[in-house]
């Protein structure tokens, strides 16, 4: 079962790297484009990525990667990236194929597409990534879970399973689905009723919404949905920066789901 932190608030993995087998991925955020005098950007965030107020984000990632974490990128989530991305295809992706070669510990990319997109535009995408990177580049994608529990529309404006279904769906290594105020059992039940294989479905929590308290509710869920489903997918924490429960340590997140979880499953 994998542990997933989606990394946006870059104030350092210190506390992370020095327990970093509790963390199986790391998803830097987030990736969008624009212009600037009419040629085409790519930003982290607001800023370039190359950017001197990155190194130390590059540098941690490298390391965390040099210990067999996964490191990820987003791209997406609020803001209009994709409608970018496809106004000026060839010259966006030109720069997000250069920022994964220059960072090449970078192992796969995250699509939170929360604005309406083309269907035919995300295959060209994936298809797109796959050939430049190979089979085993990862390719996730950030559904909000009412798209996996239902067929039909999206915040993307297309179906989720007809992409699932189609070839480029095959490169879809796993959801990160946005599991926000739905974080229960019945979610999880919900999508692997719709079709969904349990090794495809991570869900998802907002920090937000737990503290110390209701976190064991949290933690309590995924134990026992780990029991019925061995090979679930895992658990991510939108974001870093305040992961419960702990208000001084966010790294501990990674540690509780990791050793309780597996601990369940031994027993």
């Amino acid at each position: 079962m994998k542990t997933i932190y989606y990394y946006q608030t870059f104030v350092g993995l210190d506390k992370l790297l020095t327990h970093i087998e509790d963390i199986d991925v790391i998803i830097v955020s987030s990736i969008h484009f624009d212009k600037l005098n009419g040629e085409p950007q790519i930003y982290l965030n607001d800023d370039l990525p190359y950017d001197e107020k990155f190194d130390e984000l590059w540098m941690q990632t490298h390391k965390a990667s040099d210990q067999n974490t996964t490191i990820m990128l987003m791209v997406g989530g609020a803001g209009c990236a994709y409608e970018e991305l496809f106004s000026d295809f060839e010259g966006n992706y030109k720069l997000l194929k250069q920022l994964l070669e220059v960072n090449y510990w970078i192992e796969g990319i995250d699509l939170d597409i929360e604005e309406s997109v083309k269907i035919s535009d995300v295959k060209m995408l994936i298809n797109r990534l796959v050939w430049d990177f190979g089979d085993d580049f990862i390719i996730t994608m950030a559904p909000v879970a009412s798209s996996l529990q239902h067929d039909g529309g999206s915040m993307g404006g297309f179906n989720y399973k007809e992409l699932y279904q189609s070839d480029e769906g095959t490169y879809i290594k796993w959801f990160n689905t946005q599991c926000y105020n739905s974080f229960s059992q019945g979610t999880f039940k919900a999508i692997i009723k719709n079709g969904y294989p349990p090794e495809k479905i991570v869900m998802g929590m907002e920090s937000g919404q737990f503290d110390k308290n209701t976190f064991k509710t949290a933690l309590n869920t995924v134990q026992q949905l780990s029991k019925v489903y061995p090979t679930m997918g895992g658990v991510y924490d939108w974001e870093y920066l305040n992961a419960p429960p702990s208000t001084t340590d966010p790294s501990l997140w990674a540690r509780i789901f990791k050793n309780n979880v597996s601990r369940i499953k031994e027993d």
